[in-house]
């Protein structure tokens, strides 16, 4: 049972229970906040503590900033000692770990401090460091800029480890021909609002799941926003599963100025692609390299840290392996549990010994083999507390991930739950807007989403 007198916290408090295989009986919290002091107060399991911190308050934001700050802070010290685990970013639970560190140089200060302050350890301190340094020259807080992302939720199958509305293809397929009617409409009717563009990304799902036909008309309705700007802007197709390559497809992307593409493997081993559910091979993601060379695509590659049964050995040579590809960018996300996903229906909280192994040794052979990390993201129910994180060559940098994670623009997103977003720079402020996340639902409801949308955007 958790009860607390301050209803602001109620998530912020239990975002930190749940980084904790063992979690307390009873949790009772109490708050409040005098001459500048703020207080918390815990009865955990029969046991009380007491704590004082002391913050200077500027405005109503900064207050309540630091209200979540020192309650997370110290419930996770409580709960840190009583059950003997540290957590590799502490009692920091944001998604955003850099956005805050940016937020902190912003105000003239060291974020190192404050991580520590956290009690972030000092690799992830270090990590954070060297994504910023990444970022230089990239990283652009200026209200106007846009990207554009093209939702396309159809795969050939569904992951044991996804939460996205994706489906089969082959139970899908009939929405196929309404759904691209709506993303022409909404694509036609998107060029108006969008601003200065950054970038474009169409993705998934699996984009490379529809026909060379289906495929042509979704580039066909982005070309007159792409092709109104120059100099020509990044454009991202996350391809996706090796085995929906077909050397058309690649033609078809780089006749419309596609600069980059994902080719998502998870993993170069074939008992986890089996035990995942993917109906590709190892065999089939070097295939889709070789038909990719030709058309000088930046190219990047999708790992998985704790997927099914992979040991740190298993991991480590997948890794390796994504190196020798030449990728330019490689991410490696840390397994996470996600409501909608088969595997969050079959546990509660997932448990790998081996993913910090796995974790410091990718950090390890993608620094040796000169990529940098330069974009990172964290989600609840991770395994092991970690992070996603993106490493990249030199000067090959995905503008759209850096966008999107850091927040510094807006995001004009079009199709089936798809999230538009507007960055007010100057005032602080994040607005958003969903479609709707059923096929049946978006496409009956388009002509509404596209007048919401132009409303939102004005």
């Amino acid at each position: 049972m958790f009860t607390t007198d301050c209803k602001f916290l109620e998530n912020e408090l239990l975002d930190v229970v749940r980084l904790f295989k063992t979690r307390p009986q009873d949790l009772v919290h109490s708050f409040r906040f005098e001459d500048g002091r703020f207080y918390n107060a815990f009865e955990v399991d029969g046991a009380s503590y007491r704590f004082e911190d002391e913050g200077e308050v500027f405005d109503e934001l900064e207050f309540k900033r630091l209200e979540r700050r020192f309650a997370k802070l110290r419930l996770y010290e409580i709960l840190s000692k009583t059950y003997g685990e540290k957590m590799p970013w502490g009692a920091l639970t944001g998604i955003r770990p850099t956005k805050l560190a940016y937020m902190e140089k912003e105000r003239g200060k060291d974020f190192k401090n404050l991580f520590r302050a956290m009690q972030v350890c000092d690799e992830n301190i270090k990590l954070v460091g060297d994504i910023l340094k990444a970022q230089e020259g990239v990283y652009e807080k200026k209200d106007g800029n846009t990207d554009l992302f093209v939702s396309i939720p159809f795969c050939p199958t569904k992951c044991a480890y996804c939460s996205f509305i994706t489906a089969p293809i082959d139970k899908t397929r009939h929405f196929l021909p309404s759904y691209l009617d709506c993303l022409d409409k909404e694509l036609s009717a998107a060029k108006e609002s969008v601003g200065n563009l950054r970038s474009v990304y169409v993705g998934g799902g699996t984009p490379f799941a529809l026909s060379e036909e289906e495929l042509a008309r979704v580039l066909k309705g982005i070309a007159p926003i792409y092709e109104s700007y120059t100099p020509k802007r990044e454009y991202t197709v996350e391809a996706g599963r090796p085995d929906t390559f077909t050397e058309g497809k690649l033609a078809l992307l780089k006749g419309y100025g596609v600069t980059r593409i994902c080719i998502n493997p998870q993993s170069f081993s074939d008992d986890t692609l089996r035990a995942i559910g993917r109906k590709h091979t190892e065999a089939d993601i070097y295939r889709a390299f070789e038909m990719s060379e030709k058309y000088g695509f930046s190219v990047n590659v999708d790992l998985i840290a704790g997927l099914t049964d992979e040991t740190p050995d298993t991991f480590i040579k997948s890794v390796e392996k994504a190196v020798a590809t030449g990728a330019d960018n490689i991410t490696v996300h840390c397994l996470s549990l996600k409501s909608g996903a088969k595997l969050k229906e079959e546990t509660e909280y997932l448990e790998n010994d081996f993913i910090s192994t796995m974790v410091a040794s990718s950090r390890e052979i993608l620094s040796k083999n000169g990529y940098v990390p330069y974009y990172m993201y964290r989600q609840k129910y991770q395994v092991g507390n970690n992070e996603n994180v993106g490493w990249t060559k030199p000067h090959k940098a995905c503008v759209y991930n850096i966008d999107i994670m850091e927040e510094t623009a807006d995001n004009l997103a079009v199709g089936a739950n798809a999230v538009s977003k507007r960055v007010f720079n100057d005032r602080g402020l994040i607005t958003r807007h969903a479609s709707q996340k059923d096929l049946r639902t978006y496409i009956d409801n388009v002509d509404v989403i596209i007048e919401k949308r132009r409303e939102f955007f004005r």
